[in-house]
């Protein structure tokens, strides 16, 4: 249930350019959001966020009902594409302004392509840059247009349902998550509650 601070903003466009990658990142063009999604889907560069407060919660959020890919699926905080000419640092701040009202000290850690189709309706092949923060905001507004439900959720807890419902999950959220807690698991300030 949307709060009364929520928002509903149109942020993301199926015009909108989006950066070709190969392999290596390598910028070799630009295409339409659509497009890129279409069929097997077309290599761009995308970023993937995990928000953490305080206590060590990762925040979470169900897709509006409106996307295309993957609608009402839990994802991660927060994730989307730079814009043609957008440094990376901007999109992400930006994005996650767009999506939830927040700010947060940000850190890249990896990046990874990944391939995966939704039916008939189109696939995801991107080139993902994944960051992990944390928020001193303890309540997002979040946008409506993008996100149907939100919650905090302690990383065992995540742990338990992404492994007996994983269905609930989109795949790059389960991709991301594995690594970040097979690779990067100082990172995830699952003890920065106990340490205050």
């Amino acid at each position: 249930m949307p709060q009364a601070n929520d928002k509903r903003v149109v942020v993301s466009f199926d015009d909108e350019p989006l950066v070709l990658v190969n392999a290596k990142d390598e910028i070799i063009g630009f295409q339409d959001k659509a497009s890129c999604h279409d069929g097997q889907g077309t290599l761009h560069r995308a970023f993937s966020l995990f928000v953490f407060n305080g206590d060590g919660e990762l925040l979470i959020q169900r897709r509006a009902a409106s996307k295309r890919l993957w609608p009402l699926y839990w994802s991660n905080s927060c994730c989307s594409h730079p814009r043609q000419g957008e440094e990376m640092q901007d999109a992400v701040t930006r994005r996650l302004h767009e999506e939830l009202s927040l700010s947060a000290d940000l850190e890249f850690l990896y990046k990874f392509e990944y391939q995966a189709r939704f039916g008939a309706v189109g696939s995801e092949h991107e080139l993902c840059w994944v960051y992990v923060g944390q928020t001193s905001q303890p309540k997002p507004s979040v946008n409506t247009e993008e996100i149907s439900e939100w919650r905090w959720i302690s990383c065992a807890e995540l742990d338990r349902t992404m492994t007996s419902q994983p269905y609930r999950f989109t795949p790059w959220f389960e991709l991301e998550w594995q690594r970040l807690c097979r690779d990067f698991e100082h990172k995830l300030f699952a003890e920065v509650g106990q340490q205050n």
